[in-house]
């Protein structure tokens, strides 16, 4: 099986973002802890699964990419809806976007490196 090495970018900045988001969902209002924290929290560690998964079933990569792609863009409109029930302040919304942005990019970087192998061969 082949290594995931957690010490690559990516996963080093998903690991960083769910330490963060985890937390906070604790702390939102408890009409919101069960429906909107949980939510979010679960396709967070969803996508911390999908790009494990990735590393891990290179036949699988490009699908897994897409797929970890879309659920990014779901996380996104999760935490903007958290802040706009007020849930999270707008300085919590301004971090979260600074690290899903850079996420988002090492996602498209990784994408672009696959196509470029996938030309070569």
């Amino acid at each position: 099986m082949k290594d995931p090495r957690p010490q690559s970018p990516i996963f080093v900045k998903t690991y960083d973002f769910l330490l963060w988001l985890i937390p906070l969902t604790l702390k939102f209002p408890k009409s919101q802890r069960f429906l909107l924290a949980e939510r979010l929290s679960k396709m967070a560690l969803d996508f911390y699964d999908i790009i494990l998964d990735g590393v891990m079933k290179p036949e699988c990569q490009d699908e897994r990419l897409d797929e970890a792609d879309r659920l990014l863009t779901k996380i996104r409109l999760h935490v903007r809806l958290s802040y706009d029930t007020h849930c999270i302040s707008l300085g919590q919304l301004e971090h979260a976007a600074r690290l899903m942005d850079e996420i988002g990019r090492l996602i498209g970087g990784w994408k672009r490196k696959r196509a470029r192998q996938k030309a070569r061969a």
